[in-house]
């Protein structure tokens, strides 16, 4: 990066720094720049009554053939932003330029609904749609759990839960640059969060905030549903992809648990995208990450060949 980027950085970086005191803020804003134009992509809104609660859905039918492959999409904004509409055009081009028919869940937020709320909606829509794949026309073992960020962190503990209850087996996931850990201040024992953790877009304090809003109580943080870099047992997983920026916090937490998994004897690659910054999906006009990305998710959903990306 030159001094300009820099300076941009670390400008936008220092804005609206306390999450606990501006996410109504933040929410507003992500409304505002991303507007949700959910039929000029073709995308449907469902709705799934789980003990009497209707989870929205927003389907974008993008599969292959008569029996599509399909992804069940959670997304990140550290469980308190974003939802289905601030996500419709990523969603969109995930599903177009992976060919798959994609779910995304619009999940509880916290801090009003904090821990464990929005992972169980997320939770309770995986086993519905596992358990009537004739909704989407699909096969069980064509359902690939992706989430980036938080949504990465919900998709991770998803596949723990579903193995922890016999409910249902996910054959993959795709974690994008996942959270992991619960500790990010001073203690944190990733040396990306104190490289990265300031002037980088997502800092150090605001994981921190994100994390106090989502997880209240601080016993719960050290539940392997918060924090699954903690399981005592990772064993059978499903087969894992997890993505990487290299100027992101997260960083070195994401590669963890991959090792972890590999630990465990699950299938686990790690693709870390360098010159990347978090949440470089959103930043696809100033970075060729989201390209490489999508590059590196067909070759792991279809099996098809890219180039290939640095390994930490």
């Amino acid at each position: 990066m030159n001094k300009a980027e820099k300076a941009l950085l670390k400008f936008f970086s220092n804005i609206l720094t306390d999450v606990k005191r501006h996410y109504k803020t933040y929410r507003c804003l992500l409304n505002v720049f991303n507007p949700a134009f959910a039929q000029v992509y073709g995308a449907l809104d469902r709705k799934i009554i789980v003990s009497g609660r209707e989870i929205p859905l927003r389907v974008f039918r993008f599969g292959r053939g008569k029996k599509p492959k399909v992804m069940i999409f959670f997304h990140g904004g550290g469980w308190v932003t974003g939802n289905i509409d601030t996500y419709t055009k990523i969603c969109a081009i995930m599903a177009r330029r992976t060919k798959h028919t994609l779910v995304s869940v619009d999940y509880r937020l916290a801090p009003e609904n904090p821990f464990p709320a929005g992972l169980e909606d997320c939770f309770n829509v995986t086993k519905e749609l596992f358990e009537k794949t004739h909704l989407l026309g699909c096969k069980a073992e064509d359902i690939t759990l992706v989430g980036d960020s938080a949504g990465a962190n919900l998709a991770a503990v998803v596949s723990l839960m579903a193995r922890d209850k016999a409910a249902f087996w996910p054959k993959k996931q795709i974690l994008i640059y996942p959270a992991t850990y619960f500790d990010h201040g001073e203690d944190s024992p990733f040396p990306s969060v104190h490289q990265y953790g300031k002037n980088h877009l997502l800092t150090a304090e605001k994981i921190q905030n994100y994390m106090d809003l989502y997880v209240p109580n601080e016993e719960d943080r050290l539940s392997p549903y918060v924090a699954p870099l903690l399981a005592k047992d990772l064993s059978n997983q499903p087969e894992t992809l997890i993505i990487t920026a290299e100027y992101d916090p997260l960083r070195d937490e994401g590669e963890a648990y991959g090792e972890r998994l590999r630990e465990f004897g699950n299938k686990a690659q790690v693709y870390r995208m360098n010159g990347a910054l978090h949440n470089f999906l959103a930043l696809r006009k100033k970075s060729g990450a989201s390209a490489k990305c999508y590059n590196v998710m067909n070759e792991f959903l279809w099996g098809e060949k890219t180039d290939k990306a640095d390994m930490p």
